[in-house]
């Protein structure tokens, strides 16, 4: 399911109350300036023309297909119609937001699965507002594996890895309460999550023997079981079973002592055990331009590595960086098979 790199990005709205439609706007306005690869919006287009009216913002609205949408780039935002209208006000959900929200993910995966886009970014959605309309599934990610698996017939897993060039993180489980851990940890689980990584880092970031740096789930990695039994039990092994594969696989380490500036030179993603391990360190450094990219999938998928924001929705305020770096980064990763050139690591920053 590769993708030409002359074909556009396909942009989804997200959460119509939220930022994304700001940010969209302004970084379209920005695509100059800062070369962004062309890109369509999946919206409705009177909605937009209304947003970019309330925030004063001189942003033409074209409706295209995915086939018009790099020619029309230059001179207004295209915008593939969702076939919804979208009535949501900025910071105020309404029932028109999940349908929107749904419809513009499940276009943006045809069209880049038919290869009408080269990859697909995500807008942030509001998972509350979808799992009151029915929503299934925990979230983008697990969506689009669902999604992916019912097109090839066969299993995908999907890993999810928060990129910047300081610092790339993996976390093995993402969005379960923290008591259920070392229930849900699993050497199998933190196995094939590695592996996924490896693969994607050399094969989409072109990083030829990628590093990986394993965190322990336990204070000081456990302390030699003194203070929890699952890295020796559970990490540990799993971390044998890639060296055996042949991947470049280090730890448990301490995880408190993986994220200052000499050790991430060691290291292109760390691997964690659990959400907050992964993600507080990544915002920390580079909060406004991480970019979240879905491994494992068929299909190159960026989004910002932020929320909604409903409370500076619709007044200007919304920073855009993190969308910017997203699209920036899928149209790298779209193109990375018609080039030869390496991405800067996240350790060689």
């Amino acid at each position: 399911m590769s993708r030409p790199a002359a074909q556009p990005l396909a942009l989804t709205l997200g959460e119509p109350a939220g930022i994304g439609p700001d940010i969209a706007l302004i970084a379209w306005r920005h695509r100059a300036a800062l070369e962004l690869p062309p890109f369509y919006l999946l919206a409705d287009p009177d909605a937009m023309r209304r947003r970019a009216a309330a925030l004063r913002l001189d942003v033409p609205i074209e409706e295209a297909t995915p086939a018009s949408a790099s020619a029309i780039f230059g001179s207004a935002l295209p915008v593939v119609a969702i076939g919804l209208s979208v009535t949501a006000e900025p910071g105020r959900p309404n029932s028109s937001s999940a349908a929107a929200a749904i419809a513009a993910i499940d276009l943006a995966f045809e069209h880049v699965s038919t290869g009408l886009a080269a990859a697909m970014v995500t807008n942030p959605v509001a998972k509350s507002v979808l799992y009151k309309a029915g929503f299934d599934e925990p979230g983008h990610t697990e969506y689009l594996a669902r999604l992916s698996s019912e097109r090839i017939g066969r299993p995908v897993q999907p890993a999810m890895m928060l990129w910047s060039p300081q610092l790339a993180v993996v976390p093995v489980t993402i969005h379960i309460p923290v008591k259920e851990v070392p229930h849900l940890l699993t050497r199998e689980l933190i196995f094939q999550t590695g592996r996924i990584v490896a693969h994607d880092l050399a094969a989409r970031f072109g990083i030829g023997k990628p590093r990986l740096a394993v965190a322990g789930l336990n204070p000081h990695a456990g302390e030699d079981d003194a203070l929890g039994k699952e890295d020796n039990a559970v990490v540990r092994p799993a971390i044998e079973q890639l060296v055996a594969q042949g991947i470049d696989a280090r730890g448990p380490l301490p995880a408190d002592t993986m994220f200052h500036q000499a050790a991430r030179k060691t290291h292109d993603a760390a691997l964690c055990m659990y959400h907050d391990q992964a993600l507080i360190p990544i915002k920390t450094l580079a909060f406004d331009h991480a970019v979240n990219v879905t491994l494992g999938l068929p299909f190159v998928r960026t989004s910002p590595d932020h929320g909604t924001a409903f409370d500076i929705a619709g007044t200007r305020k919304a920073n855009p960086s993190s969308l910017i770096a997203a699209l920036k980064l899928a149209g790298w990763l779209a193109a990375a098979d018609a080039r030869k050139q390496r991405t800067p690591s996240a350790a060689s920053a």
